[in-house]
């Protein structure tokens, strides 16, 4: 993918996505004995960002259920934001193809 407002949006998209998953895989394994949560870091990649999921170190803490929630509500607001920045490149494509055709 180039460097473009589409790949840079849906870069964004498909990191949120992961952080949304990776939060809902801990939430959900939060009573599990033992178990580790994992963190998603966003790291720049050619036409956008990447999503890095790892386990947090050191293990065995447990879940923060409440800091999971904040993961949520960013991860969704992200989503929000690069949908909306799709929505608007595509608008704008539309309309110079009316102008243009």
């Amino acid at each position: 993918m180039g460097l473009s407002i589409p790949s840079i949006a849906l870069s964004g998209l498909a990191a949120a996505s992961t952080r949304l998953q990776a939060s809902a895989h801990d939430v959900a394994n939060a009573n599990t004995p033992g178990f580790t949560p994992h963190r998603v870091s966003l790291q720049e990649s050619p036409g956008g960002v990447r999503a890095v999921v790892e386990q947090e170190a050191p293990p065995g803490f447990g879940v923060d259920l409440a800091a999971e929630r904040v993961e949520q509500l960013v991860a969704a607001r992200a989503y929000e934001a690069n949908l909306a920045v799709l929505e608007s490149w595509s608008e704008r494509v539309d309309s110079l193809l009316e102008v243009v055709g």
